[in-house]
């Protein structure tokens, strides 16, 4: 299969192929193996592939596609993953998480890791063990994180969908930096286990970034669902999510809130977004009207119980790995916002860490009574567009735990209350930046469990104003 055939088909396409007796997987795997060749020295993206018999893959609703996983949240029996740590360098998992037994049973045929800032601790992904991954669209660009090098990959054409997760908007960050749909789960639908319960306190999920809504939807319908021992629990659709990206969602009351809370402002670029957004939402007839979700706390104390929490399980993390690895946790091995989450970390005592965990409640409280009255909130999923490389490190070794913290809170405002709350949310492209060519993306978020809701208003988007035909400068498909 050409280059210039294999990137103009989503995930579902190619299923629908090696199903039919089109084509063998073995097709498939090559030319994605190219298109890595092609294009991965232009935007480092993927840290590694794997042998061609280290790939294999059962029969399943995905039987054949390509696939990466990230390099840390997933692990995969004999592969390295090493969160893009020097701490963790080196580091092989000896057997598969649940996730990976779900990624083979679906037939996905996984050849290698991408990208990811050290620790997942960023929201670009410019780790000192791997160096920075570059946007497609604009390579002296972020390609957004923590999943940034997941997005880059689908982005440019590498494969048609990629794993992500999210703990602070880890996913649909990258999506709207790189043009993709990106949708973060509710709390409990996709399983951690078996090596942890929950991950950052419950705050992140596992999932994936697609160029199309329906390749995300069927991915879902292979992953979802309990596990024995898993801590949450998300109500199981009435339906398969591939099915609802075709259903109509019929009139949905839609708030719009512009700016985000704390008073973080948007860029015009993106306003300019938002507003073309509204404007197709209420040609499809859709009520849209401007809301303010109360969080249930002030900005401040939203950020600092964010840090608390997010720094004590950092610590707890590091303290892990350095007794795989045995190395020494310092400069040489962490890099310095690390470092100083992690010192942040340990200086959190138990009390603090219980108090600060509540805020989920009173988060989770507070937008559930938002979502008796509306249907969906849209935000910017981003307030600006993505940054230059190098942007997120001018100054950083000066921040301490909580001053990192709360830089990454202000460039990416609109995502986190969703992980806190453990609500589905989803960044859908909405076109891009007349004068970078940047991608910008738009957040939609839902009541606890309805998923259902956004795959259907992401299907009726997709076909109203369609994204998947744009192509970014950095393409695999210009190769062959």
């Amino acid at each position: 299969m050409e280059l210039s055939e294999y990137v103009r088909l989503d995930a579902v396409a190619l299923a629908g192929l090696v199903a039919g007796g089109e084509l063998l997987p073995a097709e498939l795997e090559t030319a994605a193996r190219d298109a890595v060749r092609a294009v991965n020295p232009r935007i480092n993206a993927v840290v590694e592939t794997w042998p061609d018999d280290d790939a294999s893959a059962s029969g399943g609703a995905l039987a054949g596609v390509p696939f990466l996983i990230k390099d840390i949240g997933v692990t995969m029996a004999g592969k390295r993953m090493e969160a893009g740590s020097r701490l963790a360098a080196g580091l092989v998992p000896d057997a598969d998480s649940f996730l990976m037994a779900r990624l083979r049973r679906a037939g996905l045929v996984t050849f290698g890791r991408t990208a990811t800032p050290e620790l997942a601790y960023s929201i670009t992904t410019e780790p000192l063990l791997y160096g920075p991954t570059r946007n497609p669209w604009h390579v002296g660009h972020s390609a957004g994180g923590s999943s940034g090098g997941s997005g880059a990959a689908v982005a440019a054409g590498v494969v048609p969908i990629a794993h992500a997760t999210d703990a602070a908007g880890s996913l649909r960050i990258p999506a709207s930096c790189n043009g993709l749909f990106g949708l973060k789960t509710t709390r409990g639908r996709v399983s951690m286990g078996p090596g942890s319960d929950e991950q950052f306190s419950g705050l992140a999920v596992q999932g994936c970034l697609s160029r199309t809504v329906r390749d995300s939807a069927a991915l879902l319908d292979q992953i979802r669902g309990p596990e024995p021992g898993d801590p949450y629990f998300a109500p199981q659709p009435s339906r398969a999510y591939a099915e609802e990206v075709t259903r109509e969602p019929g009139p949905l009351r839609i708030g719009v809130l512009a700016h985000a809370w704390g008073g973080r402002r948007t860029t015009a670029p993106v306003l300019d977004a938002l507003a073309t957004t509204v404007r197709l939402l209420e040609s499809l007839g859709h009520r849209v009207d401007d809301a303010e979700p109360d969080l249930g706390l002030d900005w401040a104390e939203f950020v600092r119980a964010n840090a608390q929490v997010w720094s004590a399980n950092l610590a707890a993390t590091v303290h892990d790995i350095a007794g795989f690895s045995g190395r020494p946790v310092d400069a040489t091995t962490l890099e310095p916002v690390t470092l100083a989450g992690y010192h942040y970390g340990q200086q959190v005592s138990s009390a603090q860490f219980v108090t600060a965990l509540a805020m989920r409640n009173r988060v989770s409280r507070s937008l559930a009574a938002f979502f008796d009255s509306h249907d969906v909130l849209l935000t910017p999923t981003l307030p600006e567009l993505p940054l230059p490389l190098g942007t997120f490190a001018d100054g950083a070794d000066a921040l301490d735990g909580l001053g990192w913290i709360e830089r990454v809170l202000d460039r990416s405002p609109f995502t986190v209350p969703f992980n806190v709350a453990g609500t589905p949310a989803m960044s859908v492209p909405a076109g891009a930046d007349p004068g970078t060519g940047l991608p910008v993306g738009m957040q939609f978020a839902a009541g606890y469990g309805r998923e259902d809701l956004l795959f259907r208003l992401a299907g009726q988007l997709e076909q109203a104003a369609p994204w998947s035909d744009r192509t970014p400068e950095v393409w695999a498909g210009d190769a062959g």
